[in-house]
């Protein structure tokens, strides 16, 4: 715990310095890995904000438009590790834009938005099932895969509960 806070400390600073040379390329992929450190540390806010100014930042330049469907979707997965479904469509949305071609092409963010409708309803087994098709399509990383086995864990957490009530 305490290498992965040293680390991100350490990256923020490389970050600020990448970011007063002007150096943008490199000043994101430090933030990206704060925003990875802050995830993992369950700071998800703090990821959030990283991916998402990212994300805008990227859409303003031809080359890293690209990547911006991989920041949303990282973006994504800390609002569901937050339990923020809603929030976290509305805000994806306001990044891309309603008419967004970006946000009608993302195949990442499609799929993120199929797997936030049976979570709204609290439909465990269809969002695990989702969830098995997603990675299937788009192979998740370590990082990915704690974020949304924490998310099961919460969703197993909050049915439980709803069956102790009944």
């Amino acid at each position: 715990m305490q290498i992965l806070k040293n680390l991100w400390k350490y990256y923020d600073k490389a970050a600020d310095f990448f970011q007063n040379e002007d150096v943008t390329t490199s000043a994101n992929q430090c933030k990206q890995k704060v925003a990875e450190f802050s995830a993992r540390l369950e700071q998800y806010q703090t990821s959030i904000d990283i991916y998402e100014d990212i994300a805008r930042q990227s859409l303003k330049n031809n080359l890293l438009k690209y990547g911006v469907k991989g920041h949303l979707l990282n973006a994504g997965l800390c609002h569901l590790c937050k339990g923020d479904v809603v929030c976290n469509y509305q805000r994806i949305r306001a990044i891309s834009g309603d008419g967004s071609n970006i946000f009608q092409e993302l195949v990442n963010i499609n799929c993120l938005r199929i797997l936030l409708l049976p979570l709204m309803r609290k439909m465990l087994q269809n969002s695990l099932m989702l969830l098995r098709t997603f990675d299937s399509m788009t192979p998740l990383d370590s990082w990915k895969t704690t974020l949304l086995l924490r998310v099961k864990e919460k969703l197993k957490a909050k049915e439980l509960e709803e069956d102790d009530l009944t």
